[in-house]
């Protein structure tokens, strides 16, 4: 960047970026046309321009009502998985329970569990969240960003899915929501590039009944059923492809009620199933 050009964001298109990317990072790093915040504006451009997600460059992301920390320890939060919310909020309207106890398997960011405690917070429903995930550094994320927002009934664990769960929540939970890895090898080979900043291990799986990345979530759909309260609902997200085997297992497993619901874009994304009361 030099001084030829005042409009920084013009010299930031010039450097390569797209406009819309300019300006978020201008209104992010450059408040104010401050001259000495242009070195910190300029890193970010380069950061951009090397290949790593916008999100990760802000460190911020918007999530349904939240704005969640983010950086290479978690998963970026995506416009389907804000789908997932909508439904398990349903889900929950269903059950209909006073101050229900959810579950948030591999939490990441904490976005999933920690939008559906806001927004019944807002709603006046006292919900009380657990969330887990096998990694330390993403706990870390989810605990700043429920600290950030306010937001104090959640307990965080480390465990592989359920494992390090205390058994006295046996049979409890009201609702299990979860965005698990559902990437298969081959297919994470084929994706966008950028995918390649984010947790390998939150993205891909490993195969089962035949379907590339169906592995944790095959998992999650045997496991689950003992850990809700009759009547409860385990609401996951998973790739287009999966529907069917996914269907397929729950109805194996004894699960009652199994629907899918299609992401805003018309692909399968959400099973819901529920434990029969």
């Amino acid at each position: 960047m030099t001084d030829a050009n005042p409009d920084p964001v013009a010299e930031l298109v010039a450097l390569g970026l797209e406009r819309r990317e300019a300006r978020w990072l201008v209104e992010e790093f450059y408040p104010g046309e401050d001259p000495d915040a242009r070195p910190a504006l300029l890193a970010a451009a380069r950061r951009r321009l090397a290949g790593e997600p916008l999100q990760y460059v802000i460190g911020h992301w918007p999530f349904r009502g939240l704005d969640l920390d983010v950086d290479p320890r978690v998963l970026i939060p995506r416009p389907e998985t804000e789908g997932l919310v909508d439904v398990a909020l349903g889900e929950l309207a269903r059950v209909d329970v006073a101050a229900p106890l959810v579950l948030d398997l591999g939490c990441g960011s904490g976005a999933i569990g920690l939008a559906l405690l806001d927004e019944l917070r807002q709603r006046g429903v006292a919900a009380t969240l657990v969330a887990i995930d096998e990694s330390t550094d993403a706990l870390a994320v989810a605990r700043a960003n429920a600290r950030k927002h306010h937001l104090h009934a959640v307990s965080f664990l480390q465990s592989n899915w359920f494992d390090a769960l205390d058994a006295s929540l046996a049979g409890r939970f009201d609702l299990i929501v979860s965005n698990p890895p559902y990437v298969g090898e081959q297919e994470f080979a084929t994706l966008d590039p950028v995918l390649r900043h984010e947790p390998l291990g939150a993205l891909v799986s490993p195969s089962a009944h035949g379907v590339e990345g169906l592995g944790d979530l095959a998992v999650i759909l045997s496991r689950a059923l003992d850990w809700l309260a009759p009547g409860g609902s385990l609401v996951v997200e998973h790739g287009d492809r999966q529907r069917t085997t996914l269907l397929a297992i729950a109805g194996e497993r004894g699960w009652t009620d199994a629907q899918d619901h299609d992401d805003l874009s018309g692909r399968a994304r959400v099973l819901v199933a529920r434990r029969p009361r």
